[in-house]
């Protein structure tokens, strides 16, 4: 393959009074640039080497011939370069559109069809799946890409490279950075609400707003060591990502979770936030009890749960074995770019999680769980809730607005079509209420999705289960 050469053109839209989320990379520069903010596979990136891979990727995607509004499809574990990929996309004013590759090939070719992509960014996990598709399936498709340095069993295939792309001298300042239309930047794919793969189209500004939000409630800051244990491909990983760039954290990768291996990052890198839902949480204590030495409750210092309620259990052995982290539960959904609302579940300046509780006009930590339903705290300061009672006036649908909803789905035109009659407002399907403290109550679904292991799972009419990794962060 050829690279195609044409004539940059960085600006779309070009009202830098508009949120980007490269707006991070004048952060990076000017005060990580010496420090590491990025750790994979004992390898470690400055804040300048970070913004230099992205904005040498961008250069290489223009050269390729990507315009704003375009999308490209990314099928890849974690890695630092996923994260460059996600920025260098957003910079050029192209929409990324991350790929579950839990999905079989069959969801994977539907979803791609969805999007469009001119692009398709594959690692070597997943390539062969990819390679399946033929121009015909896909007539939007010019380019596949190879995420990393191919090996030399890859030599072989027909792709290109990133680093192919990366030939272009690059200035790092000033940043002249573009939009897409609607000011469009990701394309997250989710189950919704009937189980099929739908692709949630975010803005910018949904992004950053979620983020801030996360830096008021959470208190991430500059000096986080943040492990990634949610995939990129999900809102929970795409969100806290995001959070962790604006504040020029430290983001330590690990390709797919694993216990273990998670366990032993947070000891060798004094890892100090990261999140998580349940079923992680229950697999980290799991082999935290049984080690003999154990250094990573005197550093980890945010622990986010999302996905499920923790158990009281698993909120009392969190207290125990990462004494120092505030543990906070969030609710949210893509539809809404991550967390709704946040419910403080543990703080170690108080002696026991029942006050923690009382702090957050919970009455005692049993009142998370009771017969009205399950306690998911308070909205965030930028969004809006409310009921769409029932003739009782107290229970019903939970809506909500702000600059945190989705702009659309992808293949659609209204801007709100959970709620069609009434677009300032989106539906996200629970059922709840809202107590007089302002906590948000949720009493079930209006579907009939099953909530398991942090996966949204839908009884199929063939007889079969369908999963999707859904945690809701």
């Amino acid at each position: 393959m050829h690279l195609i050469q044409t004539t940059p053109h960085f600006h779309f839209m070009a009202n830098y009074s508009h949120s980007h989320i490269c707006q991070c990379l004048s952060g990076l520069l000017n005060f990580r640039r010496h420090f590491s903010v990025i750790i994979a596979e004992k390898r470690h990136k400055t804040g300048q080497e970070l913004a230099e891979e992205v904005l040498s990727l961008a250069q290489g995607l223009l050269h390729l011939g990507l315009t704003p509004g375009q999308v490209v499809a990314i099928s890849a574990y974690n890695s630092e370069r996923y994260l460059e990929w996600l920025l260098a996309i957003a910079f050029v004013g192209g929409i990324a559109a991350p790929l579950n590759y839990r999905w079989s090939f069959e969801e994977a070719r539907l979803a791609i069809n969805a999007v469009n992509p001119l692009m398709l960014v594959t690692d070597e996990s997943s390539y062969a799946r990819y390679s399946k598709l033929q121009q015909n399936d896909v007539p939007s498709l010019k380019w596949h890409i190879l995420l990393d340095s191919p090996s030399s069993d890859f030599t072989k295939w027909n792709v290109l490279t990133a680093e192919m792309l990366k030939r272009h001298p690059v200035k790092l300042l000033p940043f002249d950075y573009s939009w897409a239309p609607e000011g469009a930047v990701i394309i997250c794919f989710t189950s919704g609400t009937t189980g099929k793969p739908k692709g949630v189209t975010l803005s910018h500004g949904a992004l950053i707003i979620q983020s801030l939000a996360k830096i008021a409630i959470v208190g991430y800051n500059e000096d986080d060591v943040y492990l990634h244990t949610a995939p990129l491909f999900h809102i929970g990983g795409l969100s806290s990502a995001m959070t962790m760039l604006m504040v020029g954290g430290c983001h330590v990768l690990m390709p797919k979770f694993d216990a273990e291996s998670a366990v032993d990052a947070i000891e060798q890198y004094a890892v100090t936030s990261f999140i998580t839902v349940p079923a992680i949480m229950a697999s980290l204590i799991s082999i935290i009890r049984h080690k003999e030495t154990w250094q990573g409750g005197d550093t980890v210092k945010k622990i986010l749960n999302g996905g499920g309620s923790l158990s009281h259990e698993l909120i009392k052995d969190t207290s125990i074995f990462f004494h120092k982290a505030k543990l906070i539960s969030a609710y949210g959904m893509t539809e809404t770019c991550s967390s709704l609302t946040f419910l403080t579940l543990y703080e170690p300046m108080h002696e026991t999680t029942s006050q923690s509780l009382q702090a957050f006009g919970v009455a005692g930590s049993k009142l998370i769980h009771q017969q009205q339903g399950v306690c998911v705290g308070k909205a965030a300061p930028h969004i809006e809730l409310k009921i769409s009672a029932d003739a009782s006036g107290h229970i019903g649908r939970i809506l909500t607005r702000g600059p945190h909803i989705m702009l659309r789905y992808w293949d659609q035109t209204l801007t709100n079509p959970l709620n069609p009659n009434n677009e300032a407002w989106l539906d996200t399907g629970d059922i709840g209420s809202i107590d007089h403290y302002g906590n948000l109550w949720l009493l079930g679904r209006t579907n009939g999705r099953i909530k398991s292991g942090g996966e949204n799972i839908y009884p199929e009419e063939d007889g079969y289960l369908k999963t999707t990794f859904q945690p809701m962060f």
